[in-house]
């Protein structure tokens, strides 16, 4: 099981919208995926349809009144959803008096390590509240999503730094990724955009960007991911490349020696075992490929 938790510190950066898709994109290529919502706006909830009622939702999970699995609501697209509601927001108010707030959804999401390939944690448009300290606690990796705009990119560069610093201080640090969001390819600064955020973020950046599109707004108001209402189209297939793209980086990341083969019959999943970072601080993007160019010349010394 892999844990992606999806951050920024600003609103209206796609990243609810990358959350949901992804996931969908994840389920369509095979995978067991669950998509937390953790945010009190509840919109990647209301993204997929549901009007929650009496049903079962993230606070709970968070108050040990139920497990993930008991959770769990079906999503459109084949993957598995626990929904947040606005009393979210009271949670956060109840974690002031807890001790260890933070390590509760980890706590949780360690009861079923099997149950699903990839867990994606949709955040709060904050890094210092409860919530996002929760997910980040919980997350093996971090995604910082990037609005492709001029004064987003700086925005990003300070989440960065916070996210590192958040990482120095964990026992159990997460990697950094980034993906763009919002890219339109029609703008005039929008190549010289791309341009600088592969500069600035280097490796940590998927190759993927996420372009603009109308589709991706009428399937957030249809309550659908991209790849039920429009499946043949542009933003479908920009959110199965980045599907692809994330399934390599995983398999190559996680260390050979650890993998589970599946039982006869089983289909091989992309992550069998949870992810244990190497590093005392932030794991980069690149280390996967380092630990793996030091072993080879290590192979070739002796």
């Amino acid at each position: 099981m892999h844990v992606l938790a999806f951050v920024n510190q600003k609103g209206g950066c796609g990243k609810t919208t990358t959350a949901v898709n992804l996931a969908g994109a994840l389920s369509a290529r095979g995978e067991r995926v669950l998509l937390v919502d953790l945010d009190p706006q509840a919109h990647a909830t209301l993204g997929l349809g549901w009007a929650i009622l009496h049903e079962p939702t993230v606070s709970d999970v968070l108050r040990d009144r139920v497990t993930p699995r008991e959770a769990v609501l079906p999503a459109p697209g084949g993957f598995d959803l626990i929904a947040a509601t606005s009393g979210l927001a009271h949670f956060e108010e109840l974690a002031e008096r807890m001790i260890g707030p933070e390590q509760l959804l980890r706590r949780a999401l360690e009861r079923s390590p099997t149950a699903w390939d990839f867990v994606l944690l949709d955040c709060p448009p904050r890094t210092d509240g409860v919530l996002a300290a929760n997910a980040l606690r919980a997350a093996d990796t971090a995604v910082l999503v990037i609005e492709c705009g001029t004064f987003a990119l700086q925005g990003a560069l300070k989440a960065v730094d916070v996210l590192e610093e958040v990482a120095e201080r964990q026992e159990r640090p997460f990697a950094l990724r980034a993906v763009g969001t919002l890219f339109d390819r029609r703008e005039p600064l929008a190549h010289e955009l791309a341009i600088a955020l592969h500069a600035q973020f280097g490796p940590l950046l998927f190759d993927t960007f996420v372009r603009t599109s109308s589709t991706l707004r009428a399937c957030a108001a249809a309550g659908l991911p991209v790849q039920v209402l429009e499946p043949a189209s542009p933003s479908a297939q920009d959110f199965d490349a980045l599907a692809e793209e994330l399934q390599r980086w995983t398999r190559r990341s996680t260390p050979e020696t650890n993998r589970v083969e599946p039982a006869r019959g089983e289909r091989a999943r992309a992550w069998d075992t949870p992810y244990v970072s190497r590093s005392a601080a932030v794991l980069a993007a690149a280390a996967p490929r380092a630990r793996n160019t030091q072993h080879a010349r290590g192979s070739t010394e002796h």
